[in-house]
């Protein structure tokens, strides 16, 4: 009992930072949408096999690679003892992040059941204990795919916040079209997550420290907030410890927390990263 406690105790703050006035899934919705800053952006359904994922594309060129940014785990839990029955986000950080970059091939794709009108094959289960099951990576496959079929591009490169950083780390591990893995705040070992904060195991899940050897060869950046109680440095450091050959890892530590000041963090990291690339 102690036990299933302190981990609702811990997502309720980690997902609301308060438990009154929630806004509804209409009202975040509305809110995420009047911050996308190209207003040309369309709005789409990706519709999968298990999941209908809802997100935004801001395509305005032809794309030899598409930037695809993964959302976080969202409302997971709605107070200490109660599960979210809408797991919509409050902050949508990685559209922020999307927003910060100038690239002019991008897509924002929400997680599982954030963000649709219609709930079907969303179980509760789906944005805890399962959130990184077979069938949510196997939905961001087809995702991919439909994509690659509608813009013709060669390859993506995956930006995951959050829980969206292992969403990336499974999904990439499983194409060969990856240029690059970037995450923010991420959880990239929810193993050592839940034994670090003690709470209950995300059984059902895949682990991206299972898939090193698809992984090694990806370029990849990892973003961590020096002040992140929540994905300390300590998860990246687990991570990391399971490659043997780490030269395509890299990783830098900025002045934030989870959910704060990583906007103009990222804006920082953007223009470092292209200067090098040329």
């Amino acid at each position: 009992m102690k036990k299933q406690f302190l981990i609702s105790f811990f997502m309720a703050i980690l997902f609301t930072g308060c438990f009154r006035d929630i806004p509804t899934p209409t009202e975040r919705k509305s809110n995420l949408l009047s911050l996308v800053e190209n207003k040309n952006y369309q709005v789409q359904i990706i519709n999968t096999s298990n999941f209908n994922l809802f997100s935004i594309q801001d395509i305005q060129n032809n794309c030899k690679n598409i930037k695809v940014y993964i959302e976080g785990d969202g409302l997971a839990w709605k107070t200490r003892s109660v599960i979210s029955n809408n797991p919509t986000p409050l902050n949508p950080t990685a559209l922020k992040l999307m927003n910060v970059d100038k690239y002019q091939c991008k897509i924002y794709i929400a997680r599982p059941c954030q963000y649709t009108n219609s709930l079907k094959k969303c179980e509760k289960k789906y944005w805890t204990s399962h959130r990184f099951n077979s069938k949510v990576i196997n939905s961001y496959i087809e995702a991919l795919n439909k994509l690659k079929a509608e813009y013709k591009n060669n390859t993506f490169s995956i930006i995951g916040y959050s829980g969206g950083a292992s969403v990336a780390l499974l999904t990439a591990s499983k194409r060969n079209d990856i240029s690059k893995i970037i995450t923010v705040a991420g959880n990239m070992d929810h193993t050592f997550w839940t034994e670090y904060h003690k709470i209950t195991p995300l059984s059902d899940s895949l682990n991206p420290i299972d898939y090193i050897k698809e992984l090694s060869h990806i370029p990849q950046y990892h973003l961590i907030g020096s002040n992140d109680k929540i994905i300390p440095k300590d998860i990246f450091n687990s991570y990391i410890s399971y490659f043997e050959d780490t030269s395509n890892i890299q990783s830098k530590i900025y002045p934030a927390t989870h959910t704060k000041n990583w906007e103009q963090n990222y804006k920082d990291f953007l223009k470092e990263i292209n200067k090098n690339e040329k």
